[in-house]
């Protein structure tokens, strides 16, 4: 009997994954391919996007022979990608430069200026500082500091647009790339003209997608090129694709109001549903119809999580490699071992993650880390402990900045690397006080393309439809009431720091910059 499966692509930061899932939700197939990152100078990030295509027919090809499948048990495709990765293109989709991928910052003094001109659209900023991250960014510095470039551009897509267009040969621009990151108003009238036309794009307008879709809504089937460049079937069915988060928010089964889903990896990102439109300070959004029509979402986040601990471990975890290797363990389990045997709060020490600055609620990237409470008696293993606890702390911070605007946070449901740890995760509850579920499949960003390809395909009716038949559960984690009470005194310090040290800290910041100049004079 033929299978009916589905392809959900993820294409992240280093490369491709592909998965191919039948629709009990069971991953039968992957392949993953790596693309290479381009830094130019510092703080400049880009692919080639004929990487990504090359890297997509390689994934696609591995996971169906991994699959054993055939080109007629494929009845749809669905897609993520990072975003705010902007390909600059000509009208076939050949790029007239590399893209400029979402890490890139080169944009800053752009960012500033737009953000100066305190316009209504940027009340999905919070009313707060632009990210040089976002869309328009990037395209007005290429336009100011390539024009010729900028000339030669004909279509400016996101990353899944560009997929879908080489796919498909329809020019459509994702609802949730455009709202999340170009500023699109479903509710008031599409893309804010004004606004591009005050920070000088208002030129813009010819080479932006044609049509807006829905994630997962049909676009058209693969071209005779695409099949054949893809290894698959002529016609087989193409949905709009999203961004890797918020598919990843499907394939952690979160589709309504009250769950908050937690994805963690070298940052942490906070998204939750709301029925309410809300535009505070701290809070990215609210963004209509960004995941589903009719359906408001909130954005909060850490710019900093996993990556202080990877650099904690990497620095600080040295010496006992060669004990891990010997165990068959690894260093993070050693190190997890050392700070669960320690009390909640670690015996006085109170962390800021600020290592890569604070994404929310403060929205400052001139903050650092910092470590107080230490006294002779802490060792590697209570500012281990410390850190997770500092994360989890600025997690809570999120989460009761959306509860006081309005946006119900009843549980968590996390994926990516703090799964791989029982002591993170029990952190992160006890300090909430909220239970936290985690998903079978970690990969959650390309499962929820594939329950996204199923609706395409008319498998299942809707995503709630199809996350009842293909997410599952492996763990529960209930929080421990008297240890919530003692985090509760660290995390009430925790929320005073940033007022208290703002300044302190941006002044710090700047020394080593300040001593580099004096050294240089020296120098001379």
């Amino acid at each position: 009997m033929k299978r009916e499966l589905v392809i959900g692509v993820d294409g992240g930061t280093e490369s491709v994954r592909v998965g191919i899932f039948d629709l009990k939700g069971n991953e039968v197939g992957e392949g993953i391919t790596p693309y290479k990152t381009y830094y130019p100078k510092p703080g400049w990030a880009e692919q080639d996007p004929n990487d990504w295509w090359a890297s997509l027919a390689e994934s696609i090809k591995k996971a169906m022979k991994d699959a054993n499948a055939s080109k007629d048990e494929i009845i749809s495709i669905g897609l993520d990608t990072t975003c705010s990765s902007v390909v600059f293109c000509k009208q076939d989709g050949a790029p007239v430069r590399k893209a400029v991928i979402w890490m890139d910052i080169r944009s800053s003094e752009e960012a500033e200026k737009m953000a100066a001109t305190g316009h209504e659209a940027l009340k999905y900023n919070g009313f707060g500082n632009v990210s040089a991250e976002w869309m328009p960014s990037k395209v007005l510095w290429v336009k100011n500091h390539e024009p010729q470039n900028y000339h030669e551009t004909e279509k400016i897509m996101d990353y899944v647009d560009w997929y879908t267009f080489m796919m498909t040969g329809k020019n459509t621009g994702s609802a949730s790339t455009t709202t999340l990151r170009w500023y699109y108003d479903q509710e008031n009238g599409g893309a804010p003209e004004d606004f591009y036309k005050t920070i000088g794009l208002g030129d813009i307008f010819d080479k932006l997608p044609e049509e807006i879709k829905y994630l997962g809504e049909y676009i058209g089937g693969l071209t005779p090129y695409a099949a054949e460049h893809l290894g698959l079937a002529e016609g087989t069915p193409v949905g709009q694709g999203g961004v890797d988060c918020l598919n990843g928010m499907i394939g952690l089964g979160v589709t309504k109001p009250g769950k908050l889903a937690l994805i963690t990896g070298s940052s942490h990102c906070n998204l939750a549903f709301t029925d309410k439109s809300i535009h505070k300070e701290g809070i990215f959004g609210t963004y209509p119809g960004v995941v589903f029509p009719g359906m408001k979402l909130a954005e909060g986040g850490q710019a900093s999580s996993g990556s202080v601990i990877k650099w904690f471990k990497t620095h600080f975890g040295i010496d006992i490699e060669e004990q891990a290797k010997q165990e068959g363990t690894s260093v993070y389990d050693i190190l997890n071992k050392e700070a669960a045997e320690l009390p909640p709060g670690s015996e006085g020490l109170l962390v800021l993650e600020y290592w890569q600055g604070n994404r929310t609620p403060y929205v400052d990237a001139n903050v650092r880390g910092f470590i107080s409470g230490l006294t002779l008696k802490h060792t590697r293993a209570h500012i281990y402990r410390a850190i997770m606890e500092a994360i989890a702390y600025g997690t809570e911070l999120n989460i009761k900045n959306f509860k006081e605007n309005g946006i119900p946070v009843e549980e968590l449901y996390l994926a990516g690397g703090a799964t791989n740890s029982d002591l993170y995760l029990q952190i992160h509850a006890d300090v909430s006080n909220l239970p936290i579920n985690v998903p079978e499949s970690n990969q959650v960003a390309c499962l929820g393309s594939a329950i996204m390809a199923t609706v395409t395909a008319g498998a299942y009716a809707n995503a709630d439809e199809a996350v009842s038949h293909m997410v599952r559960y492996k763990k529960r984690i209930e929080p421990n009431p008297e240890n919530h009470e003692i985090y509760k005194l660290y995390s009430e310090q925790y929320q005073k720091a940033y007022p208290q040290f703002k300044e302190w800290m941006h002044a710090t910041s700047k020394l080593d910059g300040i001593a580099a100049e004096k050294v240089v004079k020296q120098s001379v």
